[in-house]
């Protein structure tokens, strides 16, 4: 009996060992919201991007990594079974409300619900100064950003509820890690197999865009990256520095702005404003140079079937996704498109 026990327990961590030895690594890129700008349409999410790494055996759930946190991020990364106390680092391509209203929210429910769990990793640009002669600071967006809970009492009722909990509150539980954008792309983060690198690209102060590497697959976050060149006469409306980042990924995840809103065809829309997004033909065209199988389109504006952006009417009326995929297909791109609609997901390699 002995013998047989033996030889039956080493076959199971055989199969054990094989069954993990064989699990294949996977990625899925969720858009967590795809809301253009500040505005409100339709129950849309803030502009966000969950990147998910691991392998078969945990489904892809290994590290969890969140570009941007526009409003509502977090009820979307619930629904992909997602906490906040789960992430791992969260990166901010550039500090625009519409890109950060869910922060508080995510850095409070992990300050109330896990606040002896690792700190959250923040990164994003060091602070930069404009022009005009503000600054422009993740750092003490980070660091304030629950500052209203603490003038409120809110978290100093919660610490007497909970001591775990730290008086200082949500601040307290990030690790706030700064770089300076270049022009050229630089490692800011790692975690085992899997490396994210950033490059200096332009929209507002201190934007940069992101790379995620990992074995199975790579992915680039542009956020709202134009080109240097604010307005026309210019090669195009998308950034040299993205599409370096870009060369050889497999998915590009970007916010776009349709032909339509143009200065000339009645929108309304002031011209700087349209001028400093990439329009989804430009995309299109950036895309195939790059070799991109993926591009998801994030960052709609218009939404579709909105018949107005925020203040500016949709010349012809509401856009469809065949309008959408027809832009970025003038532009030459005959991979896959992917008109961003909250919590949509691309899965490498697919199943």
């Amino acid at each position: 009996m002995k013998s047989r026990f033996t030889r039956f327990a080493f076959g199971l961590c055989l199969a054990m060992f094989a069954s993990a030895a064989s699990a294949a690594p996977c990625m899925i890129v969720t858009l967590t919201g795809t809301q253009g700008g500040p505005s409100v349409y339709n129950g849309l999410a803030g502009p966000g991007t969950l990147v998910r790494y691991g392998d078969d055996s945990n489904n892809c759930n290994a590290v969890r990594l969140q570009f941007d946190a526009g409003r509502g991020t977090t009820m979307r990364l619930s629904q992909v079974g997602v906490t906040a106390g789960q992430l791992n680092a969260i990166f901010f391509t550039h500090m625009h409300s519409d890109h950060a209203d869910g922060f508080p929210d995510i850095m409070q429910l992990r300050w109330h619900f896990g606040p002896k769990g690792p700190k959250l990793d923040v990164v994003c640009s060091a602070d930069k100064a404009a022009p005009q002669g503000y600054a422009v600071s993740c750092v003490k967006f980070a660091t304030h950003s629950a500052d209203a809970y603490l003038q409120s009492g809110e978290i100093a009722q919660r610490h007497t509820e909970n001591k775990e909990r730290p008086a200082g509150g949500p601040g307290t539980v990030t690790n706030i890690i700064t770089f300076d954008p270049t022009t050229e792309p630089q490692v800011v983060w790692t975690s085992g197999d899997v490396k994210v690198s950033a490059i200096q690209s332009t929209h507002i102060p201190g934007h940069a865009s992101y790379r995620v590497d990992t074995p199975a697959g790579s992915v680039v976050i542009g956020g709202d990256a134009g080109n240097d060149v604010p307005a026309p006469p210019r090669a195009s409306s998308t950034s040299e520095q993205v599409e370096k980042l870009a060369s050889g990924a497999d998915i590009i995840v970007h916010s776009t702005m349709h032909t339509v809103m143009a200065p000339d065809k009645g929108s309304g829309m002031p011209a700087p404003i349209y001028y400093r997004q990439s329009t989804s033909t430009d995309l299109g065209a950036m895309a195939k140079r790059t070799g991109a199988k993926h591009l998801m389109l994030t960052h709609l504006i218009p939404p579709l079937g909105a018949s107005n952006q925020g203040l500016w009417k949709v010349p012809g009326g509401a856009l469809t996704e065949a309008a959408y995929r027809a832009s970025v297909q003038e532009g030459g791109f005959a991979g896959n498109i992917i008109v961003g609609t909250d919590l949509v997901s691309v899965r490498l390699p697919a199943k």
